[in-house]
């Protein structure tokens, strides 16, 4: 059976990509390097081989971790994309730059030292969807729907979309 390429890219859509292949190993990574990197509490990434990995349009811009890793990110938006070993046959992919983040679910946690010590509490506190806000003060969240330049979950031809 052949499996479908995953897609994926950043949130203004200068850089996408594909990968053939199996994305394995997905985790939540609660290192203070990751929590430093995607400005959050912990980076959800999965393993994808190298030569699976491809760059559909644009290109990745890089910051050095260390000696040895980097990150790969859009320049333009800032969008975390990978994390990389340079010497490893592997990258991370960042599962939220999927086009189908749902679709991977992660099997373990790893920097588990750094985990925020009240995760267990989160689903306690009281939610709320996006449309109930978008309710309590429809001109602001109107304004955001006109102007949202965030890429949709799918490949484009081009990007942004001519304006006719």
């Amino acid at each position: 059976m052949t499996q479908e390429p995953m897609t994926g890219g950043c949130q203004c859509g200068a850089v996408r990509y594909r990968v053939r292949g199996e994305l394995t190993w997905p985790h939540i990574c609660h290192c203070r390097m990751c929590q430093k990197a995607s400005g959050n509490y912990f980076m959800p990434l999965a393993n994808a081989q190298k030569n699976e990995f491809e760059v559909t349009r644009g290109q990745i811009a890089w910051f050095n971790s260390t000696d040895v890793t980097r990150r790969g990110f859009c320049r333009d938006c800032g969008t975390p994309l990978i994390f990389e070993t340079t010497k490893a046959k592997h990258l991370n992919i960042t599962l939220g730059s999927l086009d189908r983040p749902a679709d991977i679910r992660p099997s373990e946690q790893f920097g588990y030292e750094a985990k925020m010590p009240w995760f267990a509490e989160l689903d306690g506190l009281a939610g709320q969807p996006t449309d109930d806000a978008a309710q309590d003060d429809p001109e602001h969240f109107e304004r955001i729907r006109k102007t949202n330049r965030q890429h949709p979950d799918h490949d484009t031809k081009e990007w942004p979309p001519r304006q006719h």
